[in-house]
């Protein structure tokens, strides 16, 4: 039987309650191909939307934190921690997300959905300027557990 589904069949939410506590860490990368010139737009805060990497990493750390509203069967956790980062590269942006809580149930949906949402943005600031982006590669890169209780 799947996690998400009852003995009838029927999606539920898994019960987490007998899970001990541990620290869970979780990991994602998006990437966003751009053309050079945007690149370069990006880099000198020169996008007529404002600081686009300081858009994107608010946009991604809002977004893991709402993971539980836009995913129907995930559990509101408490976030201890979402970073953001991005590394620009000669053809694009990756972009890294990393969600921690301690909980009885992991954060991969929160990186994930970070990481979606941070992209996603880029490409919404840029989008006047650049007609060829393309968002890719949304992956999870790790996820770790440590039992605290």
């Amino acid at each position: 039987m799947l996690s998400h589904t009852n003995d009838r069949g029927e999606a539920c939410m898994v019960d987490v309650s007998d899970k001990p506590l541990s620290k869970r860490v979780a990991i994602a990368e998006a990437r966003i191909v751009l053309d050079p010139s945007t690149l370069i737009l990006i880099q000198d805060n020169q996008i007529k939307k404002g600081d686009v990497l300081a858009v994107a990493r608010i946009a991604g750390i809002q977004a893991a934190k709402q993971t539980a509203l836009l995913i129907p069967l995930c559990h509101t956790l408490p976030l201890s921690k979402v970073g953001v980062e991005f590394a620009l590269k000669s053809d694009g942006i990756t972009i890294t997300t990393s969600a921690t809580t301690i909980s009885q149930t992991g954060v991969e949906m929160e990186a994930l959905t970070a990481a979606s949402i941070a992209a996603l943005t880029v490409y919404d600031m840029c989008k006047a300027v650049d007609k060829n982006m393309r968002i890719e590669g949304v992956r999870l890169i790790s996820k770790t557990k440590e039992v605290v209780a």
